[in-house]
């Protein structure tokens, strides 16, 4: 067959890449053409998304890929859930959207339950309840700025707002859509009367397709640049488009962690497990492709690192990732742990501060070298992992006998060499890039190269990995350790 170019474009928190993908029929390359840095910035006091600035450097990507392969065949965009842009009819923000850890939800939460009890959401959305979720924005929205909800056109999450400035389309995709807590998980609709029981307004919400559905051409003003290239939603969520390029076989039992800035701990389902044990655990249920459910917990997750390395060059200390992963051997083993969940760690105004103030309140000493915040972060990190596999085997009864790590965290080999001691379990890092692979994968679906959910990971097993045995001689302390966290977690 002929080769097939396309272009995929993953925005995380911290930053944003376009990949070129070349598919000859047996095998798919990627290659990353241009990376940026995504800095949110900070008005009167609250946190927006740079849309305009991502936005550039996403054209100046595509520009890159259409220059090394002459002919693009598609694009498609993912990025994190539960944000949005507010547009009019020709597709023009109403407002710079906000970001996510944005103090505007702070308790938000507690007027929706008075309103709308948590069974009652739960057992409607499936989703677990974080005070970012895109039903709480909403409730802080309308408060903060009332009617401009039902003066908008549509309400397109992020990825989908990016698809309409590329093509003009103005609906959703059902991976993203899921995400929102304004989603009905057993009718895969939207859930309207959620929201009008909360005096909000749901003309705003678009249509709904499934990932793999063409868009359309990008619009005449980008074709000279562009060409004539599909757009294509993938999995727009990036944990869709990422556990879509899992390289696993139908019949493992696997588990997974998505790793970056967050970690989404969980398995994939046939269909969600709307329980009252998964409730009060605090479980989610996200789409998938091919009708799957996400079943997962969202764990703090990198972050923790990324912002203790993000104050320290602040203050004019900067510490090398690679130079400060290779320094943890010499902190001794288990000095500090933390709860890494804790809401305290969710947005502060420096992450070291905020950390020895959790250890002095739970009668540990506080930390001085970069070393040990790292050491205590990714052993932390571990012992939270092990918790949340063991609720999703006692929830669902789904027996893990291997867990796959994606994404960036999947390059930390003391961090997955600790989870496969701490479970006891083999654990398989990759692709690094699973995010970029996935989108990639399911523009094939949609350009007709692809048909199946076993055809897509096909590809992704032939692709390198590293795997790691458990070393039972470290078992035994770990378990030690889980057993102590779960009486103080």
């Amino acid at each position: 067959m002929t080769t097939r170019n396309v272009a995929a474009v993953d925005l995380g928190a911290e930053s944003g890449r376009v990949i070129l993908g070349c598919f000859d029929g047996q095998h798919l390359a990627l290659e990353e053409v241009h990376r940026f840095a995504n800095r949110p910035v900070f008005i009167h006091g609250h946190r927006f998304w740079n849309l305009f600035s991502l936005w550039s450097d996403i054209l100046d990507g595509l520009r890159k890929a259409k220059r090394i392969v002459g002919t693009l065949d598609s694009i498609g965009v993912d990025t994190w859930g539960v944000d949005y842009g507010l547009v009019d009819a020709r597709g023009l923000l109403l407002g710079q959207p906000f970001q996510y850890r944005d103090h505007r939800t702070d308790g938000v939460q507690e007027e929706v339950y008075a309103l709308l009890p948590r069974p009652v959401l739960y057992q409607r959305t499936g989703i677990q309840f974080l005070p970012f979720n895109t039903l709480f924005q909403l409730y802080a929205h309308e408060q903060m700025r009332p009617g401009e909800l039902a003066r908008s056109h549509r309400l397109l999450m992020i990825p989908d707002l990016l698809h309409n400035w590329l093509s003009g389309s103005f609906v959703g995709e059902r991976t993203n859509a899921t995400t929102t807590q304004c989603w009905n998980a057993m009718t895969s609709t939207w859930a309207t009367d959620l929201l009008e029981h909360l005096q909000l307004p749901t003309t705003m919400l678009p249509p709904v397709v499934e990932p793999g559905t063409v868009l359309g051409k990008v619009l005449a003003a980008w074709q000279d640049d562009l060409g004539n290239a599909q757009v294509i939603a993938p999995a727009t969520h990036d944990t869709g488009s990422a556990i879509a390029a899992l390289p696993a076989s139908a019949s493992e039992q696997w588990g997974y962690i998505s790793s970056g800035t967050w970690s989404l701990v969980g398995v994939e389902l046939t269909q969600p497990c709307i329980t009252e044990e998964a409730m009060q655990a605090n479980f989610t249920n996200e789409g998938g492709v091919f009708g799957t459910t996400r079943f997962l917990k969202n764990v703090m997750g990198l972050w923790l690192l990324q912002e203790c390395l993000r104050s320290w060059a602040r203050d004019g200390h900067e510490v090398a990732y690679d130079t400060l992963l290779s320094e943890v051997a010499q902190v001794p083993a288990f000095s500090a742990l933390i709860d890494p969940d804790d809401p305290r760690f969710l947005a502060p105004d420096d992450m070291p501060t905020a950390i020895n103030a959790y250890l002095r309140k739970h009668n540990q000493p506080p930390l001085q070298s970069p070393a040990a915040f790292a050491r205590c972060i990714m052993e932390s990190l571990v012992l939270r992992y092990c918790q949340v596999f063991r609720q999703i085997e006692q929830l669902t009864g789904h027996t893990i006998t291997r867990v796959h790590v994606l994404g960036g965290g999947a390059r930390n080999a003391r961090l997955n060499q600790w989870l496969a001691n701490a479970l006891g379990l083999p654990v398989l890092a990759g692709p690094f890039e699973a995010t970029a692979l996935g989108n990639a994968l399911m523009q094939l679906v949609g350009l007709g190269d692809m048909r199946t959910l076993a055809e897509i990971r096909t590809i992704s097993q032939s692709l390198p990995g590293q795997f790691y045995e458990p070393e039972t001689v470290h078992y035994a302390a770990w378990q030690e350790q889980l057993r102590d966290y779960n009486s103080a977690t």
